[in-house]
């Protein structure tokens, strides 16, 4: 069976990728190669692919893998019927009940209005109301 992956090129931390036709069982670099079909460079997201030549392997049924298969559907290249999508990975947490956003929220004290000044209160007397006052 052959399967349609990426084989990784490029120097350290610079990635880019070559999209291959390879017998299922080899590893990507074993060296065996059946056809190179494009190449993918996911810092600039820049993708070459020769349609034509996909399009011959997938009718004779070579298996895209995941991430090809993600390639090959934002380039707009059907997939066959009966390619499955692999289902989306979920990580849970492992202990959920410890996390902060699921702890009971504390309630933090109220304070008690009473302890405010009361708002219709007479204000204090200033300086000069006194001397006016002790004038008169």
């Amino acid at each position: 069976m052959l399967a349609i992956r990426m084989q990784r090129n490029g120097r350290a931390h610079y990635p880019t990728y070559r999209i291959i036709v390879q017998e299922a069982q080899r590893h990507p670099l074993s060296g065996r190669v059946v056809a190179e079909v494009g190449n993918y460079n996911p810092q600039t997201k820049q993708t070459v692919l020769d349609k034509e030549k996909i399009e011959f392997y997938l009718k004779n049924g070579a298996q895209p893998s995941s991430r090809v298969a993600r390639v090959l559907k934002t380039n707009k290249i059907k997939l066959p019927d009966w390619y499955k999508e692999a289902p989306e990975k979920h990580s849970a947490a492992k202990h959920a009940d410890k996390l902060r956003k699921n702890q009971p929220k504390e309630e933090a004290p109220a304070e008690a209005p009473a302890e405010e000044a009361p708002a219709e209160a007479p204000a204090e007397e200033t300086p000069a109301e006194e001397n006016s006052e002790a004038e008169a």
